[in-house]
C-alpha cells in the first residue's frame, strides 16, 4: 500500500555536455500512461533527428506503482535503468523522464553512459520543485455562518488548504486533510464549534504536504 510519494511542480528541460555529446532532460508531470504515450510521441516529434530518446516513467495508478524504462539503442542498462533506479531511491512517481541524445562524434563506454544519463536526470529534479504527497482526503465542512471565521483560522494556523467555498444555506468549506489533520481537528477544534459542524469525507486522495527546494 502506498502511504506517501513525491513528484514535481511543473515541467521543466535541462541539458548536459558530456564530451561533445549533448543529453536533454525532459522531466514532466503524469498520471496515466496514455498522458506518457502523448508526451513521449511530442517529444519523438521535437527531437526527430535525435539517434536516442531514452526513458523513464513511475505512475501511481490505485494502490500500486506502473514503471517502465528503455535504452532506445543504448547499450543495455546504462540509458533507462540508470534512470529510473534514480526515481525510485527518491521515491519520485506520477512523472515522465525522457533523456535526449545527441551523438558528439566521441564514444563514451558503457560507465560514461551511465554517468551522463544519471547527471542529466540528477540535474532536471534539482532544478525543479519536488512535492512531497500523502494519503489523505478530500473533505466538506459544512457549517453556520456564525462559525466561519473561526473556522477559516484553525485551517489557516494548521496549514491546511481550502480548496473552494460554497455559501448557501450554510457554508461549505471543501479541504485537503491529511490523517494526522482528520485528528486533530477532532482533538483540538473548539468544542462548541465541532458540535455545530458537519465533516464529511468526500473521497480519498494523496494531498500535497509540502514543497522542498
Amino acid at each position: 500500500m502506498i502511504e506517501n510519494f513525491k513528484t514535481i511542480k511543473y515541467n521543466n528541460c535541462e541539458e548536459i555536455v558530456e564530451r561533445k555529446s549533448r543529453f536533454i532532460a525532459n522531466l514532466i508531470y503524469v498520471e496515466n500512461e496514455e498522458e506518457i504515450q502523448n508526451k513521449m510521441n511530442e517529444l519523438k516529434r521535437k527531437y526527430y533527428d535525435a539517434k536516442h530518446n531514452c526513458f523513464a516513467y513511475r505512475v501511481i495508478q490505485g494502490e500500486n506503482i506502473i514503471q517502465k524504462s528503455s535504452d532506445d539503442g543504448e547499450p543495455s542498462g546504462t540509458a533507462g535503468a540508470p534512470m529510473l533506479n534514480i526515481l525510485e531511491k527518491n521515491n519520485i512517481a506520477n512523472v515522465l523522464l525522457v533523456v535526449t541524445r545527441y551523438f558528439g562524434g566521441i564514444l563514451l563506454g558503457t560507465g560514461g553512459l551511465v554517468k551522463a544519463y544519471s547527471e542529466a536526470t540528477l540535474k532536471s529534479i534539482h532544478t525543479n520543485q519536488i512535492i512531497e504527497k500523502e494519503k489523505g482526503y478530500e473533505v466538506r465542512i459544512l457549517s453556520p455562518y456564525s462559525y466561519i471565521k473561526k473556522i477559516e483560522y484553525f485551517l489557516k494556523t494548521n496549514n491546511i488548504t481550502i480548496l473552494k467555498k460554497e455559501f448557501l444555506e450554510n457554508v461549505n468549506i471543501f479541504v485537503e486533510l491529511s490523517i494526522k489533520d482528520c485528528r486533530k481537528i477532532e482533538a483540538e477544534f473548539p468544542k462548541n464549534v465541532i458540535r455545530n459542524l458537519q465533516i464529511i469525507i468526500e473521497k480519498e486522495k494523496f494531498i500535497s504536504k509540502k514543497v522542498e527546494k
